[in-house]
């Protein structure tokens, strides 16, 4: 039978009424950056006023997501994916944000991926039906719900990972004290020596599956796994590695390890090798079933200004576009105290340090509001609320006390999960929405 990249049934969409729910939320003091005065109105009201970012009463630091990078992000991966004959689960994780979900799947996403049942459960009340749950699931608790979600929604699907006998025993002695009425789609998860989760041999994959087969609560229906966890990764171990998952999927089939299956998975991708996972995706051989080759990219939705900048596979494949950063945290400067040296009010606990420090970009003059690149600052390190920001040329003697800087930020699931409701604002400073975020 021909590999597809997507199929036919219930569409993956996602309770409407629940993210319009969100704009009737009432803005006070859990929400950081936004204006005072907004307080008591409803996320829904302040959006309307369409308050300007730098002159509507934001307080610094606020981070903002722009209008149109986050609509290029989320066209070019739709267009990027179905070019190369890919289903897309873009990972949830990286947002946590109900309302970018509903904008991944109207863009034709597959369904959402997921690391924890904690970040499932956040999907299913915003009515997500198509979940790749990408980790092992070993808690009883855990398991019970997930059964329960199961029996109560019989279009919901929810696929995972199984990596040990051990775990899949766990696996079917919880499901069967919650009386599980449908099986729990799983995948056999491959890893490499010295990475992440997953089996390590071909042969512990079969172990693991004999043992899925043995059961009456589990069901597997493919392989997956992440090829950025391979120690020193680079092109070759990435596709080789690759090729040893395909040909895990093509020895399981031959076994007739998915007899009655009705759509084979084999999925893999992160943000830094989709283009590899596309090139041996496209070499599957067909299958006794269909074939949902599912990519799980999730970064690019706001791309960076450091570590998916520099890894993107858009660097390698120019002519197929370019992804667009989206975030954009403004913080004042606050001290000018020592010459060749000014501090701003944002620090760790407002933007990502775990892989780079955040790059000055701009500075808009508390004088008169004009931009210029920040040419000649650079972020040395960070406290809790402070970065220290050292001057060179023009700029030691410029900069001054009030002025905003505008700060490019690296890996963008450490910025989402700091701030619980984000201003989305249009290249002109406009600000039209907010998107929350669940963490």
């Amino acid at each position: 039978m021909a590999s597809t990249a997507r199929t036919a049934g219930t569409p993956a969409a996602i309770a409407t009424d629940a993210v319009a729910e969100l704009a009737r939320e009432r803005v006070d003091h859990r929400f950081k950056g936004l204006p005072p005065d907004a307080d008591g109105r409803s996320v829904g009201e302040l959006a309307a006023e369409r308050r300007s970012l730098f002159t509507g009463g934001f307080t610094t630091p606020v981070l903002a997501l722009s209008a149109e990078a986050l609509d290029h992000n989320l066209g070019l991966m739709e267009q990027w994916s179905e070019r190369h004959g890919l289903a897309f689960a873009p990972h949830g994780k990286t947002s946590m944000a109900p309302r970018l979900f509903e904008r991944q799947l109207d863009r034709g996403a597959w369904g959402i991926t997921a690391a924890t049942p904690a970040q499932v459960r956040v999907y299913r009340a915003f009515g997500v039906r198509r979940i790749f749950l990408a980790n092992e699931v070993v808690d009883a608790a855990a398991l019970r719900w997930l059964a329960g979600e199961l029996a109560a929604d019989q279009e919901l699907r929810i696929v995972t990972y199984v990596d040990s006998v051990r775990g899949v025993e766990l696996m079917d002695a919880a499901l069967r004290d919650a009386g599980a009425g449908r099986p729990l789609d799983v995948v056999v998860e491959l890893g490499a020596v010295g990475a992440r989760t997953g089996v390590r041999t071909e042969a512990e994959g079969e172990a693991v599956a004999d043992a899925v087969a043995a059961t009456a609560t589990l069901r597997l229906v493919g392989v997956a796994g992440y090829e950025a966890e391979i120690p020193d990764a680079d092109a070759e171990t990435v596709d080789a590695w690759l090729r040893r998952l395909t040909g895990l999927a093509v020895a399981f089939d031959k076994a007739g390890r998915f007899a009655g299956v009705e759509e084979i998975v084999v999925s893999a991708g992160g943000s830094a090798w989709f283009d590899a996972v596309a090139s041996v995706f496209a070499e599957l051989p067909p299958l006794s079933a269909p074939v949902l080759k599912l990519l799980r990219s999730g970064a690019y939705v706001t791309h960076d200004d450091g570590q998916y900048r520099r890894k993107t596979p858009f660097n390698r494949h120019p002519d197929e576009g370019t992804l667009h950063p989206a975030f954009r945290l403004w913080a004042q400067v606050v001290s000018r105290p020592e010459t060749g040296m000014a501090y701003l009010n944002a620090g760790k606990r407002d933007v990502s340090y775990d892989l780079d420090l955040p790059e000055p970009q701009v500075v808009r003059s508390a004088r008169d509001g004009s931009l210029r690149p920040a040419t000649g600052l650079t972020v040395t390190r960070l406290a809790d609320q402070h970065a220290f920001v050292s001057l060179t040329g023009e700029e030691a003697e410029r900069l001054e006390v009030g002025d905003w800087v505008g700060l490019g930020l690296s890996h963008p699931c450490t910025v989402f999960e700091k701030w619980p409701l984000i201003p989305l604002a249009t290249a002109d400073g406009t600000v039209t929405e907010y998107v929350r975020t669940f963490f």
